[in-house]
């Protein structure tokens, strides 16, 4: 019973969250075409009531449909809510410092990320994952959230009437960004047997370095690395130029740097690690 709760209250929020979207959209817009986007919460319902009579509301080990399918829903309404904005800030500057469109979009960015957080809290754990790799996912999703905020926030600040394409940028990467927190292989390991890890070397060292690799990789192509690329664009193709476009542009190079050393020490170490195997299954070979 009390997996079934904490199934079904993240769902409701998230559900509860994409109306409210859609609502906010709707009465920003006038127009009441917009609650079809109504229709992309349907999967999410569909999913819920699979998950609840198949798996109990269990969750799965490495991907939460839940939350890619909240993603999903709420996703096109925050796009058109901030391309309004844009525009409207694009016509009219002094207007908007007291419109709601301003601050909107700021605070569904802020609700979004909270909720995907607690979302992910309250949802009952996936089969393999224990509460320390769920409690690690967490402190994860924080971090990352932070990040994912700071850019959405100062990237779009920066942005000038005379450049809106750099919105359609900005809001694609911020995108392509949040598909991370559906997926838990940052910190979730597999459990190899034990004595194929004796027999296969290469097996062995992948599922050792599996989390390490996957940070890597959200680093250099999904968050990191994507958000470098943007910020020099804003510098040198836009022209624009501060102290914090400067910071968190350091700030990002100097982690996709890390990441490649961790890279190269991880292939330095594997390249290490299969003489010593070699030698181990040789040796058992003959003392058989």
């Amino acid at each position: 019973m009390c997996k079934f709760i904490c199934a079904i209250i993240p769902r409701a929020l998230f559900i509860l969250a994409s109306l409210g979207s859609i609502g906010f959209l709707t009465g920003l817009m006038e127009d009441v075409y917009y609650w079809f986007l109504a229709i992309l919460l349907l999967p999410l319902v569909i999913e819920m009531i699979i998950t609840l009579k198949t798996r109990k509301g269990q969750d799965y080990k490495w991907f939460s449909p839940p939350i890619f399918l909240f993603l999903i829903s709420i996703i096109p309404s925050i796009w058109i809510l901030e391309l309004n904005y844009q525009q409207e800030k694009a016509s009219d500057p002094r207007v908007l410092s007291t419109d709601c469109s301003e601050q909107l979009p700021l605070f569904l960015y802020q609700i979004l990320l909270l909720l995907l957080i607690v979302g992910k809290w309250l949802l009952p754990l996936g089969g393999g994952v224990t509460r320390e790799e769920l409690s690690q996912l967490l402190l994860i999703f924080v971090g990352t959230a932070a990040d994912i905020l700071e850019f959405t926030s100062e990237t779009l600040s920066d942005v000038k009437e005379t450049s809106p394409q750099l919105v359609y940028i900005v809001l694609s990467v911020w995108t392509w960004s949040m598909l991370q927190f559906p997926l838990h292989m940052s910190v979730v390991k597999s459990n190899p047997d034990s004595e194929g890890e004796q027999e296969v070397g290469e097996v062995s060292l992948l599922s050792k370095y599996s989390t390490d690799i996957w940070s890597i990789v959200t680093a250099l192509f999904i968050q990191d690395g994507p958000f470098l690329v943007v910020r020099l664009t804003v510098m040198i193709y836009y022209n624009v130029f501060h102290q914090m476009l400067l910071f968190f542009t350091v700030k990002n190079f100097l982690v996709v740097i890390l990441n490649v050393y961790r890279f190269v020490v991880i292939c330095q170490d594997s390249r290490s690690t299969k003489p010593r195997s070699a030698q181990l299954k040789h040796r058992h070979v003959f003392s058989a």
